[in-house]
């Protein structure tokens, strides 16, 4: 048989435990609010500047980071850059501008897909090169280590007697 556990009458009024339950509630629905609310991005006044600015901010590349754009990457340094950005669009320069201003200042690594240029052709180029050069690489390898095989002679008669004995003795039990 279960005893069944009960409170002194009065302790708990059914009004006081509505109330705690939702003060409890209350807390725990702050506090994970709380825990997953992230820095909000400073919008312009003007929505059509904050528009270029992510257009602009998806075309460069994050510094800190250098695989995300700038417009995804939240590093200390990216939200400087777009600050900058947005300053700058301000100011009244168009995107190309603001590329070739940005390129100036920190060369063509910040493009996400930087022009092709001779100072960039390593970029654009360079990977494939190493790919070609690893397949012909390998081609020579594979080609000099057949050519120095010798052919295995053939066995003579004694020799495949021999072979074939050991081969049956496993058979035998």
């Amino acid at each position: 048989m279960h005893r069944r556990l009960t409170l002194p009458q009065g302790l708990f009024h059914p009004q006081l435990h509505r109330l705690l339950l939702g003060i409890s509630l209350a807390a725990a629905l702050l506090t994970s609010t709380l825990s997953t609310a992230g820095e909000a991005q400073p919008m312009a006044k003007d929505p059509q500047v904050e528009q270029r600015l992510n257009h602009i901010s998806e075309e460069l590349r994050c510094l800190v980071c250098q695989n995300e754009s700038l417009a995804s990457s939240r590093a200390e340094l990216a939200n400087d850059l777009r600050e900058e950005v947005r300053k700058l669009i301000v100011d009244g320069m168009d995107d190309a501008t603001i590329k070739t201003y940005l390129v100036d200042r920190y060369g063509d690594f910040v493009l996400y897909r930087p022009t092709v240029k001779p100072l960039t052709w390593v970029l654009w180029f360079g990977p494939f090169l190493a790919l070609v050069l690893g397949i012909a690489g390998m081609m020579l390898y594979l080609r000099a280590r057949r050519a120095a095989q010798v052919p295995a002679a053939p066995l003579t008669d004694t020799q495949r007697q021999k072979v074939n004995a050991i081969l049956n003795a496993g058979d035998a039990p």
